[in-house]
């Protein structure tokens, strides 16, 4: 009997759960391009030509490999728009006797597919992703019963659980994180190696005409498109990176420049994110570099952690914590995303920078993400849900199920503490010291009030004052609010009125 497999845009792996023990001559895989997937946010108009280039070619491989794959083009006269109706169709087109499909990744899909077997009243079997470290099970029995949770101590756990990094039962080098020296400042005369970016090929390009014509009023560009939508072509980029950008990515991951969107970053996180590349293999690449002595220790862990501790952790934030998750809102913040957000039109340099790279490349990295556009969403009261949304749909790498708690979580404090221990709250004084960014600003980043004065300088301390009945027990809050403890009411009242004429005028 025939089996319907479904594989979603971003399980683009030939070894997906759903694809195991397929029959050739049977089973039918179903892939879909669908408007739904493509409108539910207003994605960024390279993140939908990457999704789309890369499961048709994807669907390619499929076929050279003997798979009968029924492939539902966006531009199909018949196309229904939604993987539901789409699902639909499929079974009455080949009568199959169950379907079959890898857990989705996010929470909204996974419920439509929890929908199918009373749809169309054929069992549907939903396999474990174990394209992972971590399944969905094992993140919440590690979570079970904590007090707090932190990324740290389920790292730990998975580096001794997977052997990466590991000298015996003991981290290599003899510590654990090496945070503490991927802290420093680009130099002045530091020149950012070339990436290896990606022509369009045929099918790429006939990918980015259908979206100008469908998606012409969505965020972004399109002409430096340049992202790998093959797994050969993401193989290059993971080894482009080991080569010219691990070395030093430790040392200046924390770093901005104006001009440099990349830097050392690795510029994977679309790949992974797709099934293109496994988390494993990237990590193992990085830790091979380390071993033959292509990349310091501290580069290299600085990486995998991303990988193994971080984008893990987050996996398991969201599938524990959801659906309740994406309403949280613990500071009570309800100003309306500004409008430069989506337009790069600000007079603040390094908002104009970092909004401005992200229209170019659907790309910026995380120290921007989280210390440039999402610190000044935390400390301007942005609603959750509207950032949140916001992140999502202008990052090629933005999938829901680790956009969300970056973006609730680590970006605006939503959750209250649940994933990071205090709030990435900054003035002016930390983007001046990662970036030149303040260099050439309208504003004066060594001025703390007045009109010319960096808006982040008062925003920061009017953000103090507003919170200071939920965050002045927070211990690593201890120094501002030890700091904040000997104004007057006067001075707060005039840092909080300077504030609220400076977010005023966004509305």
């Amino acid at each position: 009997m025939t089996v319907l497999r479904i594989v979603f845009g971003d399980q683009l792996s030939l070894d997906l759960s759903a694809l195991d023990d397929l029959d050739s001559c049977r089973d039918v895989v179903l892939m879909m391009e669908v408007l739904e997937e493509n409108t539910y946010v207003g994605h960024h108009k390279q993140k939908i030509v990457l999704v789309l280039a890369a499961m048709r070619h994807f669907a390619k491989t499929l076929r050279q490999r003997g798979l009968t794959v029924d492939y539902v083009r966006l531009e199909a006269s018949d196309n229904t728009g939604s993987f539901t109706t789409e699902v639909q169709r499929a079974v009455a087109r080949y009568r199959p006797s169950r379907i079959l499909v890898t857990e989705p990744s996010e929470w909204r899909v996974q419920a439509m597919v929890e929908g199918w077997e009373a749809l169309t009243g054929l069992p549907v079997e939903i396999r474990s992703d174990h394209r992972f470290f971590a399944s969905r099970a094992r993140f919440a029995a590690w979570a079970s019963g904590r007090r707090g949770w932190r990324m740290e101590h389920f790292y730990r756990e998975m580096r001794r659980e997977h052997g990466l990094l590991m000298q015996g039962d003991q981290p290599a080098g003899g510590e654990w994180n090496y945070d503490r020296a991927n802290r420093k400042r680009l130099p002045a005369s530091a020149v950012a190696p070339a990436r290896q970016r990606f022509s369009p090929d045929e099918t790429t390009r006939a990918v980015m005409a259908l979206v100008e014509r469908r998606f012409s009023d969505h965020f972004g560009e399109l002409q430096e498109f340049g992202w790998p939508v093959t797994r050969s072509d993401a193989l290059r980029a993971l080894d482009d990176f080991v080569e010219h950008g691990l070395p030093r990515f430790g040392d200046y991951q924390d770093a901005m420049k104006a001009g440099a969107p990349f830097l050392y970053h690795s510029l994977l996180a679309p790949a992974l994110n797709l099934g293109l590349l496994s988390p494993l293999e990237v990590c193992q690449a990085a830790e091979a570099a380390w071993r033959s002595g292509g990349a310091p220790l501290n580069a290299v862990e600085g990486f995998v952690r991303q990988i193994l501790g971080w984008r893990e952790y987050v996996r398991g934030v969201y599938w524990t914590l959801m659906p309740s998750y994406a309403d949280k809102n613990a500071l009570h913040a309800t100003r309306n995303l500004p409008a430069f957000y989506w337009t790069g039109a600000t007079d603040m340099r390094c908002l104009r920078e970092a909004i401005g790279s992200t229209a170019k490349h659907a790309y910026s990295h995380h120290i921007q993400r989280l210390m440039v556009t999402g610190n000044f969403a935390l400390l301007a009261g942005i609603a959750p849900r509207q950032i949140e949304r916001w992140y999502l749909a202008v990052y090629a790498d933005a999938f829901e199920w680790v956009e969300m708690p970056n973006t609730l979580g680590m970006a605006v404090f939503a959750d209250g503490g649940q994933m990071a221990s205090k709030p990435y709250a900054a003035s002016g004084a930390y983007i001046d010291r990662m970036s030149d960014f303040c260099a050439g600003c309208t504003y004066d980043v060594e001025q703390k009030t007045g009109p010319k004065a960096c808006p982040f300088n008062y925003l920061y301390w009017a953000f103090l004052i507003r919170q200071k009945d939920r965050l002045s027990d927070n211990p690593r809050m201890a120094l501002p609010y030890r700091n904040l403890a000997g104004w007057s009411r006067r001075r707060e009242a005039e840092i909080l009125a300077e504030a609220d004429a400076f977010l005023d005028k966004l509305d």
